[in-house]
């Protein structure tokens, strides 16, 4: 049975190697689109797919910081509350992130599936249901993620030390 650290890992290493091959991607796109230009022609379906890139970046990048307890927060805040109130806080904290995206990805799959049917104006032969289907994919993968992370966010909590400062050291 796989254990938590190593599926951990797994995601980490499938979700940064995903998210540095869409910043490959859209970064090649948008160099492409700017010398087609600087040439006099342009590619018609550029602003649609580099748009679509771009939260595709945003929901996965997303995730992958989740997974790495990445995102902006007040460690300080915590640490330096009483331990009870503090691990209250963390609790309050997790059930309120783990309950948005929840509730994103329940939208996100009834607006996926309203979208059937319709197709990218610039590429007609691409689904929006296959574009959008990030937000509800997205949105389960920071859940998942958050939920992988939060054992070790935990523990340093209830150590009383700031789980930031002791990534940094690592």
């Amino acid at each position: 049975m796989l254990s938590v650290r190593t599926l951990k890992r797994a995601l980490e290493a499938v979700l940064g190697a995903f998210s540095v091959f869409l910043i490959v991607a859209l970064t090649l796109l948008v160099l492409v689109a700017v010398v087609y230009r600087e040439l006099g022609g342009s590619l018609s379906w550029y602003d649609e797919v580099a748009t679509i890139m771009l939260a595709w970046l945003t929901y996965y990048g997303a995730a992958f910081a989740a997974l790495r307890r990445g995102h902006l927060g007040s460690p300080e805040i915590l640490a330096m509350a009483p331990r009870r109130i503090r691990l209250a806080l963390f609790v309050l904290g997790e059930i309120l992130v783990v309950g948005f995206f929840l509730l994103l990805a329940w939208v996100g799959l009834e607006v996926v599936i309203l979208l059937e049917g319709d197709k990218l104006v610039s590429l007609p032969w691409v689904h929006v249901q296959f574009t959008q289907s990030v937000i509800p994919i997205g949105a389960a993968l920071f859940v998942v993620c958050q939920l992988l992370s939060i054992g070790d966010e935990w523990a340093s909590l209830d150590r009383g030390t700031d789980a930031d400062l002791v990534r940094e050291n690592i």
